[in-house]
């Protein structure tokens, strides 16, 4: 009784060291997504101005909206006329030019915001001289230098949380498999008595192997459990949102979380296995 009582303190102790490594691989999932999530939105900001010749054609106007239309860089637009171009300059510059003029030197334009792949210099000029094949167009403004200084702090930005992603997954995964190493230590002796009686190697791994990744399995449930009951509390409840909770996001979460939890914990107790079914009776006494 207290020798199946001692092995459950272990199995729960084991479950719950997995579920704790495996909250650190799902929060590195969620920052992840949040990080791409902030940066999407910030690539996405950038835009193209559009400055409409004046007197140009209405029939060529609508034919350069309905190449945006169906343009695969242009994520939405919005046209602006002479007159709400004049209207914005007057709110934010406080005079009109009209009044000295006698008429509206401001050109109607149409703004363009980018999808996140085409938010770099290079696409960026490629669309540029696109834009300007079409009669109705007088220029194509955009923030080269913004442009610029944005891709590169992404890009540091990116490769720094990469790198601080890749230690916390190898950190997870030494911490994973000590847990089992520990697990199958206990069973060093039982392992080295079955092997005595000449029981295969497979014989022995089989059953360690399956409770390991049986308790995997099990803590991969507990900590998304967690981790969603977390991300549902911000979202909903507290209107923080992290990233969209959409199928694609949901699936490289817990795939991740499963795929660590299934393949550690195989490997490692594999590893643990053999390591003792190779060791001779007298070594075990000396560890």
């Amino acid at each position: 009784m207290a020798k199946q009582r001692k092995h459950l303190n272990l199995y729960i102790t084991t479950t719950l060291s997995i579920t704790l490594v495996l909250l650190l691989v799902g929060m590195q999932g969620i920052l992840l997504l949040t990080i791409g999530g902030v940066v999407k939105q910030v690539k996405e900001n950038v835009s193209l101005e559009i400055v409409l010749k004046n007197g140009a054609e209405q029939d060529e106007i609508n034919r350069l909206k309905a190449v945006l239309d169906v343009a695969k860089f242009c994520k939405d637009y919005t046209e602006i006329s002479q007159q709400q171009a004049l209207e914005e300059h007057i709110l934010y510059l406080g005079e009109d030019p009209t009044k000295f003029l006698n008429y509206n030197p401001l050109h109607a334009s149409i703004e363009v915001h980018l999808n996140q792949d085409y938010a770099v210099s290079d696409s960026i000029k490629v669309i540029e001289q696109k834009l300007q094949s079409f009669e109705s167009v007088e220029a194509v403004n955009y923030q080269e230098n913004v442009v610029d200084v944005l891709n590169k702090n992404i890009g540091y930005l990116s490769l720094i949380l990469l790198s601080v992603a890749a230690v916390l997954l190898l950190i997870s995964i030494s911490l994973i498999n000590n847990t089992i190493q520990l697990t199958v230590y206990s069973k060093r002796f039982l392992i080295n008595t079955m092997k005595l009686v000449g029981a295969t190697s497979w014989f022995i791994k089989r059953p360690i192997i399956a409770t390991n990744v049986l308790i995997g399995i099990i803590a991969s449930l507990i900590s998304t459990a967690i981790l969603a009951g977390v991300v549902y509390y911000l979202q909903v409840q507290l209107n923080i949102i992290l990233f969209p909770l959409t199928l694609e996001n949901i699936l490289f979460v817990v795939g991740t979380i499963f795929v660590v939890a299934l393949l550690i914990t195989y490997i490692a107790s594999a590893i643990a296995a053999n390591r003792y079914i190779r060791m001779k009776t007298n070594d075990l006494y000396s560890m």
